[in-house]
């Protein structure tokens, strides 16, 4: 079975970033770049990361009008992502056609409910309901829309995992045993996400952030 772990590199200079994932390398199975780093280094910093081998996920979460978003998955299709992210609350039409625009390998995943937000921001939106129906609620749509997944926490992922058997889910905001959970409120551990049907293992600050980034790689694969 391959390594589900995905480093996300929030390293803002290319060449620590590039440094980081080379030394962790060997105990991940692929590199999530978000927003923070696309915005800074753009089409080069990404290629510059793919030339380590890794799987490269895009995190981006493209929420537009169905045209817009089209177009954004066009322009990034040329660096060959294997994952982009797309937000579900932009709709079935939206989620149809940026997954028609990706590319024939590049699986594309709406990201339901972020894990930085509870019950009561939910309130706050005017959102009704649990988190845990929330999220049912996306999923099922991006389901319709043909999506490969979905992005949700370790709270509800084993819950997803039963509806949707064959599904692509990405569980972010993981946590290893004792670890602080930073702005992170529903999370779990890497090991129970994966237990409970998480296709990827999306992990940062635990790995980017530890004294020794390689060993603390090391030691949450271990742990799978």
């Amino acid at each position: 079975m391959s390594n589900p772990v995905y480093l996300a590199l929030d390293e803002p200079r290319l060449a620590e970033a590039h440094a980081l994932a080379e030394r962790a390398r060997p105990h991940i199975g692929g590199i999530k770049l978000g927003m923070e780093f696309f915005y800074a280094h753009g089409h080069h910093g990404v290629l510059d990361i793919a030339h380590l081998g890794l799987p490269i996920f895009l995190d981006l979460k493209l929420h537009d009008i169905p045209n817009t978003a089209a177009r954004a998955m066009q322009a990034v299709g040329v660096l060959e992502p294997a994952i982009v992210t797309v937000h579900a609350s932009g709709g079935r039409a939206m989620m149809e056609d940026a997954k028609a625009a990706a590319g024939e390998n590049c699986k594309v995943v709406a990201v339901t409910m972020l894990t930085s937000l509870d019950e009561r921001d939910l309130d706050r939106t005017g959102v009704a309901g649990s988190p845990h129906d929330h999220v049912m609620r996306l999923a099922n749509l991006a389901r319709e829309a043909g999506l490969d997944g979905i992005v949700c926490s370790g709270r509800e992922v084993a819950a997803v995992h039963r509806d949707w058997k064959e599904g692509f889910l990405v569980v972010p905001g993981l946590r290893p045993a004792g670890s602080a959970a930073g702005d992170q409120k529903r999370v779990v551990t890497p090991r129970q996400a994966r237990d409970d049907g998480a296709s990827v293992l999306v992990i940062g600050r635990p790995i980017s952030r530890a004294a020794d980034p390689l060993a603390a790689a090391r030691d949450i694969e271990a742990t799978l």
